[in-house]
Order: structure tokens, then C-alpha cells, then sequence
């Protein structure tokens, strides 16, 4: 049974060429310990953004300028064992950094919350 492989990373509905290993986070709260001199007393939480984080291969039809200033879209990576993450409301919250010697690009999206699908 096939757990990894083949994904597809997408930003309202326009495919993008995924390159390598991608990370996701669907931003629930993040929990930290609160620890006592005698005890763990419990957690605390703190808020995380969603976000889908990793590497495009650049083109000619690629627009860095506009690909960096994305707001207020819906970013999914499509998984090889059936899972879709989505971001909806994501924006691009990378450096905008691109490497020549293999055509990579920076990718980091950032949303209020994410979702299976």
C-alpha cells in the first residue's frame, strides 16, 4: 500500500512543480508544559498559523514578483496516500528567495487554520 511519493502543490486551482519534500501544519494551538519545582502542572497554548512550506521549480510563466505578493487564497497539497491539506485565505510568507543552479523557489504559505479534505 502505497504511504508517500507523487504530491501535487496547488494555489487556486493552478499547479505548481513541487520539488522535494514538502512540511504542513494545519496551525492547531501549539501546547506548552508548565512545570513546577515539584510537578508538571499542567499546559499552556499559544496560537500557530497553518501553513505548507517547501520548494517549486521555476519557469518561464513563472511571475516571482506576483507569485511572493499571493493573499487571500486557497493553497493545496495533494498527498500520494489521499490526504489534500488546504489553506484557504492563505498568504506567501517566505523570503522570495529563488536558486539558480536548480530553479528553485521558496515556498511558505501561511492561513488563520488548515484542513484535511
Amino acid at each position: 500500500m502505497r504511504k508517500a511519493g507523487k504530491i501535487f502543490f496547488k494555489i487556486g486551482g493552478t499547479q505548481y512543480a513541487a520539488k522535494g519534500n514538502f512540511t504542513y501544519n494545519l496551525g492547531r494551538p501549539k501546547r506548552n508544559p508548565i512545570t513546577g519545582e515539584d510537578e508538571v502542572h499542567g499546559f499552556s497554548e499559544t496560537p500557530q498559523p497553518a501553513r505548507i512550506e517547501g520548494e517549486i521549480t521555476d519557469g518561464a510563466d513563472l511571475d516571482l514578483k506576483a507569485f511572493v505578493e499571493i493573499e487571500d487564497e486557497t493553497v493545496t497539497l495533494e498527498l500520494n496516500n489521499g490526504k489534500t491539506v488546504m489553506l484557504r485565505d492563505a498568504w506567501y510568507a517566505a523570503d522570495g528567495d529563488a536558486q539558480t543552479q536548480e530553479g528553485n523557489i521558496q515556498v511558505l504559505f501561511h492561513a488563520p487554520a488548515g484542513e484535511e479534505v
